[in-house]
């Protein structure tokens, strides 16, 4: 490397740093020298659209400067330049937001050309440049910090997000990006805010329709009609992070009733329970996001479940049984698990009841060990017809359990 070349460190390690977090990763620009110095320094390259390098004892990445411009739709329409020529300061007016646009050289010293400080500060996302409208997953990442950080956006940087919206910007953003930065989203502290801003721009119904949908649909006399089937959800969605649980059942929560806001010229015909169009609404979705297959089994169950284990007291032996079985619970008891925490967090999704417990999981808990406490090799051994062997194990399965329904229904 060149005796003029200086290395900075950018990005989410000084934003977090100045925000007193804990800092997971460290992103290097350097300024003034060429790949070729960079290899010989031994550096390994890893880039493929752009000069990024892996230092050769730490790993963290190490990316020349560069400018960017556009030249197609969509997050990859770019034709980068990199070369020693390009300053920090042209660096640095690329990336999102402020107060992802500060560096600090190796003395400490803080280079903040576009008061990202200032921003950190008010907690604003406010985004660098015009340049942000050419990158739709910046409306993602928008998205995301305002639920990790709770930042409000800036009102010129979500007029900018509008128009993305409208002009069909956000209409390039490919699947896979999409899911990673939605799985994300579902991952922070507050994830109601990451769909509340998509929503606030118009964003929401171009990325994830089923969603923004359910906002205005209201919700059945029976629950709490004081929220619509959207508000709800978000209260869902925000339980499964303080109660610190998996994405898969974050997912599984965000979209449980989905079949709420069809109509009779959607999917299924209306007098089809909403259960039922809730699963073919979460088949779609999680083909179209190309959500992973925990994510998509766990979220089909609770589409189709949830009801009938709010519903548990009032289930019959044979019944719970078949839920077992539907949901494949003897192979699967850690995502029979799962489920109920996604029933639960439905459960405590509406005003009031933030704190309530859910007895319905630790009773389906307790008949789900008494059930597969039952011997089905040694029934199966005593069978001579092996046509008969499943139905003995199902009826099997309901007397082991069926004396602890009795009790529970009569206490």
């Amino acid at each position: 490397m060149s005796p003029e070349a200086r290395i900075y460190c950018v990005g989410g390690a000084v934003r977090d740093r100045l925000l007193g977090l804990p800092v997971q990763d460290h992103d290097w620009v350097v300024v003034g020298s060429t790949p070729e110095e960079m290899v010989a320094q031994g550096y390994q390259p890893v880039g493929k659209d752009f000069p990024v390098f892996l230092h050769p004892k730490t790993h963290e990445e190490y990316a020349l400067a560069r400018t960017e411009r556009k030249t197609a739709r969509g997050y990859q329409g770019f034709a980068v330049y990199a070369a020693p020529d390009v300053t920090l300061e042209q660096d640095l007016l690329r990336r999102d937001f402020t107060i992802n646009a500060i560096a600090e050289d190796a003395d400490g010293k803080l280079i903040d050309p576009h008061n990202g400080i200032a921003d950190l500060r008010a907690g604003i996302l406010r985004h660098v440049s015009p340049a942000f409208g050419e990158d739709p997953v910046r409306i993602l990442r928008a998205a995301r910090f305002a639920a990790r950080f709770g930042f409000g956006i800036a009102p010129e940087t979500l007029v900018l997000m509008r128009e993305m919206a409208n002009n069909g910007e956000v209409d390039a953003l490919v699947a896979e990006r999409v899911w990673q930065e939605l799985a994300r989203g579902l991952m922070e502290n507050a994830p109601s805010r990451f769909f509340e801003t998509l929503r606030s721009c118009g964003a929401l119904a171009k990325i994830i329709p089923e969603v923004d949908a359910l906002f205005g649909v209201p919700q059945p006399e029976k629950y709490h009609p004081e929220i619509d089937c959207g508000l709800h959800t978000m209260l869902v969605i925000d339980d499964t992070a303080r109660q610190g649980y998996a994405l898969e059942v974050r997912y599984a929560a965000l979209t449980h009733d989905l079949g709420k806001a069809t109509t009779p010229k959607d999917i299924l015909p209306r007098h089809i329970g909403h259960e039922l169009r809730s699963v073919e609404l979460v088949k779609n979705l999680s083909q179209r996001l190309r959500a992973s297959g925990e994510c998509r089994d766990l979220a089909l169950l609770a589409a189709r479940f949830h009801g009938d284990i709010h519903r548990a007291a009032e289930l019959r032996a044979d019944t719970v049984i078949k839920l077992f079985q539907s949901a494949d619970a003897w192979r699967r008891p850690e995502r029979f698990a799962q489920l109920l925490q996604a029933c639960a967090s439905d459960a405590r999704g509406r005003t009031g009841h933030e704190n309530d417990a859910y007895p319905q999981a630790d009773y389906l808990l307790q008949l789900l060990s008494a059930a597969r406490a039952v011997d089905a090799g040694k029934i199966a051994q005593q069978c001579s017809d092996t046509q008969a062997i499943a139905a003995a194990v199902e009826q099997a399965r309901v007397r082991a359990i069926a004396g602890l329904v009795e009790t529970h229904r009569n206490r």
